[in-house]
């Protein structure tokens, strides 16, 4: 068993700072579990204790089932891969993927088998003589996976691997830790600021902000039901937008009051806010880019166009509304200019509702 627990985890460093305040995680055997956050969120400070690079300062760490707060890090049996590759640069590749194990004592020969395999998962069999200045960001990032991988660790540790490659190469390379992580059935820990690797490849991932954990779900959920204003504005691109409002009920239907415009709710969110209690109180309404429809004339909002973006197959339309601005996302076929006057309309199924002052999600 490779599963990953970390009970009331807590770091704190000789200044006071608190890089990470008492988290509960459990990440399941096999597993490929994505930590994203902003910068200075406390993600890479977790990994590094998992991977025991850092102290504990209070909580229980345990791999499967030992703890491993004292645990050495080459006693974990655990691999990790950084952000730098980390890779010696006098070695060759070969000699680079084998000292981990020649350190292990691992015979000759299957210190030989498990590199030639490795190198044949990752397509670098033609590379094994080279040294480091020789290869590709793309080829080091595979020699520092390959390094890895031979020394069959139950868990394995990546502190924003791809964050050094081109947009393309990251991508390609994004598909392939799909695959190795099905190829491998072991236990993947992955931090990342990317969102978009977050969401692609992670079968859970958990949203950190200032050293606590906001949600850990899968990827539909976290974007469908984000838990509060953070998830909901940290995941997806482009953002969410939020607007100040109030639910009121009106002829017997649930309303949300912004800015002087009244917007239906959907019977199941209507439900739900007056079960909440949440009729007469002031919430944040969210709505994704996506779910704004644009029109040139209709019964919606009346804004003025400020920004189009065209990216491909899909333009990001900025518009202001009482002076503040938002996005909408629609199809690249539409036709706006600047300054023009449009409706835009909600889906009224795919709202967000949040609390003014917990900014907790009142829906979920």
């Amino acid at each position: 068993m490779a599963n990953v627990t970390l009970k009331s985890i807590r770091k704190t460093y000789e200044n006071g700072f608190q890089a990470v305040k008492g988290i509960d995680l459990e990440v399941a055997d096999k597993e490929f579990m994505i930590l994203v956050g902003p910068s200075g969120c406390g993600k890479t400070t977790t990994l590094r204790m998992v991977a025991g690079l850092e102290e504990i300062t209070e909580g229980e760490m345990s791999i499967g089932d030992r703890i491993v707060n004292d645990v050495a890090p080459k006693d974990r049996n655990i691999a990790m891969v950084f952000q730098n590759y980390a890779l010696y640069p006098h070695m060759t590749v070969y000699d680079n993927m084998a000292f981990g194990l020649k350190l292990q004592k691992t015979p000759k020969t299957e210190i030989k088998e498990r590199i030639e395999k490795a190198a044949k998962i990752l397509g670098i069999e033609a590379l094994l003589d080279r040294k480091p200045k020789q290869l590709s960001g793309g080829q080091r990032q595979r020699v520092a996976l390959g390094r890895a991988i031979v020394r069959k660790p139950e868990v394995f540790l990546m502190d924003e691997p791809l964050s050094n490659l081109d947009a393309k190469l990251r991508v390609q390379m994004r598909a392939e830790l799909i695959k190795l992580h099905k190829d491998l059935q072991t236990t993947f820990i992955y931090v990342t600021h990317d969102q978009t690797e977050a969401m692609t490849m992670g079968t859970r991932i958990c949203v950190m902000n200032e050293g606590n954990i906001q949600q850990v779900a899968e990827p539909k959920t976290i974007y469908n039901h984000p838990a509060n204003i953070f998830v909901a504005g940290f995941i997806g691109a482009p953002q969410m937008n939020f607007m100040d409002g109030k639910l009121v009920e009106k002829d017997g239907k649930v309303v949300a009051e912004i800015d002087g415009t009244e917007i239906d709710l959907a019977s199941d969110a209507a439900k739900m806010v007056k079960t909440n209690g949440y009729i007469g109180k002031d919430i944040v309404l969210g709505v994704r880019p996506e779910d704004i429809k644009v029109e040139a004339s209709g019964k919606g909002l009346k804004v003025r166009v400020e920004v189009t973006e065209l990216l491909g197959s899909d333009l990001n339309v900025y518009f202001t509304y009482k002076g503040k601005q938002y996005i909408a996302k629609e199809d690249s076929n539409v036709d706006l200019e600047f300054n023009q006057e449009i409706s835009v309309s909600f889906d009224s199924n795919k709202l967000h509702f949040f609390d003014k002052e917990t900014e907790k999600s009142i829906l979920y």
